[in-house]
């Protein structure tokens, strides 16, 4: 089953503030504003709202509306804020819609043709899969048992695989790797694993021939490392079947190299795979298995895997004992680099100093020898010869010496836990994801580790390149990584989903409205129809609903909580969080639980808007076109009719008028509560409560538009 787009999108590490004040919005009729924060509704009467300023003028959104706003990303000024009431937003969003509907139905497109497609049904014992899993000298994780297990139900399915398992530098992917690759090759199936360098390629070989010593399985290594007569030799051997996994670099796509059972393949950080690479995948991986590890998932490959093109596992739980690495910018040549290298060398530990550039190697190999001579420095780049670069890496690991210099060839998969000191030169050089595996080559033991972000001294620092720096010191849990290539769409756009450039219609709407608009889209081409333009229905109740200051004097915690129930979170979950946080939920505040509980079953029935006062209500209800209109207006009629309550269709406003005496805020929202019961009564059954009041659930479901969960 199709999963929509931006499931858990904001339930992440690093995701638990909605809005800062000063970040970039989207409000579903006004367009791009800037949030200026929360600010009371008006003098004479209690509550608060959302302030967003416009190109031309202001809007106080009330809290009880704040599911109409959407987060854009942090504030720019080169994103123009829109004019109130001009038609720039209803155009782009327009056009947008078009676009969102038309890719909505491809995805479906391409999830139907992998569902129709086969694959091997690989699967092992269960006795086998227990005594290679006590092999793992760790105690798995509740995460990374659940990622095994549906990794394992995918192989077994029957249909090919394609899962994401995302998780922090050192959370255990690997492990996952290792069961998967297990039952592929005890069914007798290949195994290829792809990773972006030489130097992981070996580490991961050690790995698998350590854990699979004494089960029947051969593995090699395929890599610039292999002499000729070695390559001609694993070819053959490939060919034939006598090789059950195959971990390499590049060299494993190489179109001279053919498996004669392929049935899993492993991709290790795929963003560090260019398009070439990837089309090459594409070819081997017809009816095969995929499964993919990555720490920190490039926007593209994060969007497929929420629009469920592919599967997403979460490995967030962190191994026990560690602690989050420690995150320092500062000037190039400071002391501080010296007196950390002495530091980490006195504790008998190693450290790593990158530097994106070969030319300038030399001469901090210098500089470290005249303030610190006593450590023991040695040089890793790509200009060194394959067999040469393995040697140097393994004398650093094995202690014979203190500091590796080096290139950013160590940003992936080296697994050194005596090292715990990261220095990176130049730090405004590197993307935020290098910033970020680079960090993750420390930390990976109980010791405190500590990276150091250099940059030049007095130099002019790019604002974006100043911001990625900020944002990885900010991104200081461990388990941050799903939360870091969500920060990275914020900084360059989630892109065309199936284009090579990273920007695309997301930079219209921003990449929540973008992520929502696409999970409607997806539901309805599930049930044939077409995505219409985003609404959400009005409640005009005239009862107090907000959060009160006395009960929450934080704005950010008020934020957070305005967050969740816009986003639809469970209600009695987040009542109980606020009970045991804060204390009895007041009144106002339990209003504003009410009135979201309203909107979502308001949705599921089609109706437009209620606007409620102390005589009654006035209900209208959305449908394609008049026929439809008047046949769900009659059905409304009908049910409050039988419910014994007295009601009339008014022609001047088009609305359905029930008579009730509701002089409380209590008294209004009970009653509209009760009436809605009444409107769902003859729908309870029908699916996802979708056909009621004779008219069909807006594309096809419950249409959350505003949705980020």
């Amino acid at each position: 089953m199709l999963q929509p787009v931006g499931a858990g999108f904001r339930s992440f590490p690093g995701s638990e503030t909605w809005l800062n004040e000063g970040d970039l919005v989207v409000h579903l009729e006004h367009g791009l504003g800037r949030f200026e924060g929360l600010v009371p509704l008006n003098p004479a009467s209690a509550g608060e709202g959302l302030a967003i300023a416009y190109a031309d003028g202001k809007v106080l959104v009330p809290a009880a509306d704040a599911h109409l706003i959407s987060r854009y990303g942090p504030a720019s000024s080169a994103q123009r804020l829109d004019q109130l009431g001009a038609e720039g937003w209803l155009q782009r969003r327009a056009k947008a819609i078009i676009h969102i509907d038309r890719l909505g139905r491809r995805l479906i497109g391409l999830a139907a043709k992998r569902q129709l497609a086969n694959a091997p049904e690989i699967s092992c014992q269960s006795g086998s899969l227990r005594r290679f899993a006590r092999g793992f000298p760790f105690k798995a994780t509740a995460d990374q048992n659940t990622a095994i297990g549906a990794v394992l139900k995918d192989l077994a399915s029957g249909r090919p695989m394609d899962r994401l398992v995302c998780g922090d530098v050192g959370s255990g992917k690997t492990e996952v790797a290792l069961r998967a690759s297990f039952a592929a090759a005890m069914s007798k199936f290949q195994v290829a694993i792809l990773v972006p360098t030489t130097v992981l390629a070996r580490q991961h070989f050690e790995t698998f021939q350590a854990r699979f010593n004494g089960f029947p399985v051969r593995i090699a290594l395929a890599s610039s490392l292999n002499s000729a007569s070695e390559r001609t030799t694993l070819r053959s051997e490939v060919a034939r079947g006598d090789i059950a996994i195959v971990i390499g670099t590049h060299a494993l796509l190489s179109s001279n190299l053919h498996f004669a059972n392929l049935g899993l393949i492993v991709i290790d950080e795929e963003h560090r795979f260019g398009v070439r690479h990837k089309e090459r995948l594409k070819e081997l991986r017809e009816g095969v298995h995929v499964l993919t590890l990555s720490a920190t998932p490039i926007p593209r490959t994060l969007q497929l895997a929420m629009g469920a093109v592919r599967e997403l596992s979460l490995i967030l739980t962190p191994p026990e004992g560690r602690h989050p690495v420690e995150t320092l910018i500062v000037e190039a040549r400071s002391p501080a680099i010296a007196r950390a290298l002495r530091s980490e060398k006195r504790r008998r530990g190693r450290s790593f100093y990158v530097c994106p550039r070969i030319a300038d190697l030399a001469g901090i190999e210098t500089a470290l020898g005249h303030s610190a001579p006593e450590l023991k420095i040695v040089q890793a780049h790509a200009k060194l010869p394959a067999g040469e670069l393995d040697r140097v890496v393994q004398e650093f690991a094995k202690g014979a010496y203190d500091v590796l210099l080096s290139t950013t060839i160590v940003e992936s998969g080296l697994d050194i836990p005596q090292a715990n000191t990261m220095i990176v030169h130049d730090s405004d050089r590197l993307g935020l994801a290098q910033l970020y595996q680079l960090r993750g080559r420390v930390g990976r033991s109980s010791r405190q580790a500590r990276c150091f972000l250099c940059l030049p001294r007095g130099a002019n620092i790019a604002p974006t390149a100043r911001q990625r720096l900020e944002i990885l010191t900010k991104l200081d849990t461990v388990g941050a990584g799903f939360a870091l290539a969500e920060q990275d769409m914020d900084l360059r756009g989630a892109g065309n989903l199936f284009g090579k450039e990273q920007s695309g219609y997301v930079t219209r709407l921003g990449i929540e409205l973008f992520q929502a608009m696409l999970k409607r889209a997806i539901l309805a081409a599930q049930n044939g129809s077409r995505m219409s333009a985003p609404w959400a229905p009005q409640l005009r109740l005239s009862v107090a609903a907000f959060i009160p200051t006395p009960y929450m004097e934080d704005q950010a915690d008020r934020l957070r909580i305005y967050a969740k129930i816009a986003l639809g979170e469970e209600l009695a979950r987040l009542t109980a969080e606020l009970k045991d946080s804060h204390g009895p939920v007041p009144v106002p505040l339990r209003n504003l639980l009410r009135l979201s509980n309203l909107r979502g079953r308001c949705e599921a029935l089609g109706l437009e808007s209620i606007e409620a006062g102390p005589r009654g209500a006035a209900i209208r209800v959305r449908a394609h076109d008049e026929a439809l209109r008047h046949q769900m207006i009659k059905t409304c009629m009908r049910r409050v009719s039988r419910a014994g309550l007295a009601c009339r269709f008014d022609k001047r406003t088009g609305a359905l008028i029930v008579r009730r005496q509701w002089p409380t805020d209590e008294d209004r929202l009970t009653g509209v509560c009760s009436l809605i019961g009444i409107l769902e009564a003859d729908g309870k059954n029908q699916e996802k409560r979708g056909k009621v009041c004779g008219h069909p659930a807006r594309d096809g479901y419950a249409p959350r538009v505003f949705s980020r969960s």
